[in-house]
């Protein structure tokens, strides 16, 4: 049997009449609300975002905070974070900050693991985002902010196995041009050029002027520090054995991680390669380090290691000069970088 419907509709009193519109009223008024919220989150990068209140403000150094992810800042010269963090950041896995922005790589949990990387501006609101497949493992920021690298595992996890395969992108804010992969640089070894199918590149690091820069680049099981060029894209081997470059802000010094042992469970140690007379400095860190060191001033270092008391990373710092010794700056902390201004 069909159901049958009235064909006419019964007039509604006059309080009913009242009840519909003061009902439409707050849904609509509801419905605005929630659109402006919904803007405002959007803006700030959703439940990850920043609270309004934290920017990119110095002198302070900024950091990943183990707890929750969410970047967090404390004072460059605290010795140690026991009343001293600034909460409030964007949530990341990766954090790094320069110029008039900061790149916050985010991973996105799934069955085939994503990254976002997520361009920022100086009060740390969400201008650009690109998805990439694999897991976030390097962030850098050039010194005007132009210049945006990331690096993320496209299989494996450790730089400690050959089991890994990376995928570096380097974007240009100022053109917005982005180069998904820089594996098609062309590279020059041993005064030759060079083309292999197992040619990995990760941890950039960007000169001055927004054009050269340095990276590792692994094949056939070793590894090379290499001299990139922006404008004609080329990319040339300078020496053997290097990961993970960081330039120091005079742009004379490079530190880096130094393969010197077989042990997978410290195989690096921290050094600094003059680039005037290609020496090469070890660090006072005693122990291995598997990070992108930062560079806080011209004689300071930061980087992390794992954590103790459950913690899973502390931040350390250490004399770029190889004297001195390490000094423990934060407590369940990564990504480090200083940001002056």
């Amino acid at each position: 049997m069909s159901a049958r419907f009235p064909t006419t509709a019964t007039p509604l009193g006059p309080r009913a009449r009242i009840a519909v519109v003061a009902a439409a009223v707050l849904l609509l008024a509801g419905g605005s609300l929630g659109y402006v919220l919904h803007a405002q989150q959007r803006a700030r990068g959703g439940q990850d975002g920043a609270d309004a209140s934290f920017t990119l403000a110095g002198p302070a150094l900024y950091f990943r905070d183990a707890d929750g992810g969410r970047v967090a800042h404390q004072p460059l010269t605290a010795a140690r974070t026991t009343g001293t963090r600034t909460a409030g950041g964007p949530v990341c896995d990766r954090f790094y900050a320069a110029g008039d922005g900061a790149l916050c790589l985010r991973a996105k949990p799934g069955v085939l693991p994503r990254t976002y990387a997520v361009v920022l501006d100086r009060q740390l609101r969400e201008k650009r985002r690109i998805t990439v497949p694999g897991v976030p493992t390097r962030a850098r920021v050039s010194a005007s902010g132009r210049m945006l690298s990331w690096t993320v595992f496209a299989t494996g996890d450790s730089y400690a196995t050959t089991a890994f395969s990376t995928r570096t992108a380097i974007l240009d804010l100022r053109t917005g041009y982005l180069v998904k992969s820089i594996e098609n640089i062309q590279l020059t070894l041993d005064g030759a050029r060079y083309h292999a199918p197992d040619v990995n590149y990760w941890g950039v690091t960007f000169a001055r002027d927004d054009n050269r820069f340095y990276a590792t680049v692994s094949t056939k099981g070793r590894t090379y520090l290499v001299e990139g060029n922006m404008r004609d894209w080329t990319a040339k081997a300078l020496r053997e054995n290097v990961e993970c470059p960081s330039l120091s802000p005079d742009n004379t010094r490079l530190a880096f991680k130094k393969k010197v042992s077989d042990d997978a469970s410290a195989p690096w140690r921290l050094y600094v390669l003059d680039l005037r007379t290609l020496r090469e400095t070890p660090l006072a860190e005693q122990r291995g380090v598997d990070d992108q060191a930062a560079w806080l001033d011209d004689r300071t270092l930061a980087y992390a290691l794992p954590g103790t008391g459950g913690r899973k990373n502390d931040i350390w710092t250490v004399p770029a000069d190889g004297t001195g010794t390490p000094r423990l700056a934060v407590e369940g902390g990564s990504s480090p970088v200083a940001v002056t201004g």
